[in-house]
């Protein structure tokens, strides 16, 4: 297959799942594109950089309550892979922690380098801030294995080398803040963190009334985030359009509801934006039905990339445009069959400390 080819699948997908970051990202609202179900800014984002390019949210314990949910299996938060990992059973047992029965919700900062190393950790900076139940005294031996106690305005810290190197700090019995990346010990301890801006905090509380979600600013991002879409000058065209994207989501009953609203500068350039998107999507489905192509696939990674290009929905109104997805229990049994849990073995922060 060739880049070009790769990179059209690649991006039409990826906007079509609205699953860029996480890949579990999701709610739908109820409403119509002008309203949308609003709450409350969780406290917990509060310690959160207001500078980051991206914010999300996981309420972890609201998930635990709905061990039906195929969300709540897709998370692991139902057992499953990670208790069946040996080396995570041992850092279970060594730090006294296991995310699927000790952490209550989480509060993520992330600055990535570029699109292309979005997923790369090395290349990324990471600020988590999460609540649960934790053993200090096992985590901070833990830390001390390969890591070392870093002192600063005040601040105890353990920074822990690795690929990228991880930092860690309690601030309570029931809260600790990880960060990894460049400089990981640096987020730990901004000289003088702000607020989110009004627009950030309002764009917030659009979708907290989600257990999970993100919103992304993309005027935060760096100059060349989008240097990689220049094979494709039109979609690059029209990306550098978008102000802010909104995503969140909400398992019910056996389906989970994705939702992705991106806010452009103009209703002209959301109904352009509408029009790419939608070429993107019809080209990607001819590109997967291309024999070559699939050939380089398994059979449940086709199955469900063609899912989510045919049943994608996509609309308009004034500067936003949106996308909407369901995922079905089937389609969540073939991403499980190509993909590894989230937390799971291979985890960036838990091979670091590991």
């Amino acid at each position: 297959m060739s880049f070009r080819k790769r990179a059209i699948l690649a991006v039409a997908v990826l906007v079509c799942a609205a699953a860029s970051c996480a890949g579990v990202l999701i709610y739908r609202w109820h409403r119509p594109m002008e309203g949308a179900d609003t709450g409350t800014a969780p406290e917990i984002l509060k310690q959160l950089p207001g500078d980051a390019p991206i914010v999300a949210y996981l309420d972890v314990a609201a998930l635990r309550r709905l061990p039906s949910s195929p969300l709540t299996a897709m998370l692991g938060l139902a057992g499953g892979n990670p208790r069946e990992d040996r080396d995570y059973q041992n850092f279970v047992r060594d730090t006294g922690f296991d995310y699927t029965r000790d952490l209550d919700r989480v509060g993520v900062a992330f600055w990535p380098s570029n699109l292309a190393t979005a997923g790369d950790p090395e290349n990324n900076r990471t600020l988590a801030v999460a609540d649960g139940r934790f053993d200090l005294g096992k985590i901070k031996a833990y830390a001390l294995r390969t890591g070392k106690t870093v002192a600063d305005a005040g601040h105890s810290l353990y920074a822990v080398p690795g690929h990228p190197p991880v930092a860690l700090e309690f601030l309570s019995e029931t809260r600790i803040a990880l960060a990894s990346g460049p400089d990981a010990e640096h987020l730990l301890i901004p000289p003088n963190r702000m607020p989110a801006d009004r627009a950030t905090h309002e764009r917030i509380e659009r979708v907290s009334g989600a257990p999970i979600f993100a919103v992304a600013r993309t005027d935060k991002l760096p100059a060349h985030f989008y240097d990689n879409l220049r094979s494709m000058p039109e979609l690059q065209a029209r990306a550098r359009t978008i102000e802010a994207l909104m995503l969140a989501g909400q398992p019910d009953g056996n389906l989970i509801h994705l939702t992705l609203d991106a806010e452009c500068d103009s209703m002209t350039d959301a109904v352009e934006l509408s029009t790419v998107v939608d070429g993107l999507r019809l080209f990607g489905s001819v590109v997967l039905a291309d024999p070559k192509t699939r050939r380089e696939m398994t059979k449940e990674q086709a199955a469900f990339l063609s899912a989510v290009l045919n049943q994608a929905k996509l609309t308009h109104q004034d500067r936003w445009v949106r996308l909407t997805l369901d995922l079905t229990p089937a389609m969540l049994d073939q991403t499980r069959a190509a993909t590894t849990p989230l937390f799971h073995r291979g985890d960036a922060v838990y091979d670091a400390l590991r």
